[in-house]
């Protein structure tokens, strides 16, 4: 899930709480289990679980974006098509789904989400990044403290 502007844009960590509470206001409405969790400051990254027999992940993306932009104080830049529309130029549009196919796409993906902020160069010790499900991990033991496995990541080319 990436913010409409990218670049030196901070807004998902400057505003951390609201974006909790956007999780928390839609888990309520449509049920999920979050899996695996980055934030960066310009884009997020998550493994999700739903319900059985429910793949809607759509409504929940839509919904969690626009609880956080409700929140968010106006200003940004908005194209004449997001005027016309009625929408925040908050977040991209877009997003990109994966369906889970076995337990080792599983785990590739649950590892690229925590290695994003290393990937990105946000911190040297992926343990460093405070907002990541990383630590849930570390702590249920599933990995250890210092955990990178940098040749296995470098080669999974998920964005």
């Amino acid at each position: 899930m990436n913010l409409a502007k990218r670049k030196n844009n901070p807004l998902l960590i400057e505003h951390i709480d609201l974006l909790r509470e956007a999780f928390r206001k839609v888990k309520k409405a449509h049920l999920f289990h979050i899996d695996a969790i980055v934030i960066l400051p310009e884009h997020l990254h998550c493994v999700l679980t739903l319900p059985e027999g429910d793949d809607d992940d759509s409504t929940r993306w839509r919904q969690i974006k626009s609880a956080f932009s409700e929140k968010i104080p106006q200003g940004e830049y908005r194209s004449d098509s997001r005027r016309h529309k009625n929408e925040r130029g908050i977040w991209q549009r877009r997003f990109w789904e994966h369906f889970i196919r076995n337990d080792t796409d599983y785990a590739a993906h649950v590892d690229y989400v925590h290695y994003n902020p290393l990937k990105h160069g946000y911190v040297d010790n992926i343990a460093d990044w405070p907002y990541s499900s990383f630590h849930q991990y570390v702590t249920c033991g599933l990995y250890p403290q210092h955990w990178r496995d940098d040749h296995r990541i470098r080669d999974l080319d998920l964005g």
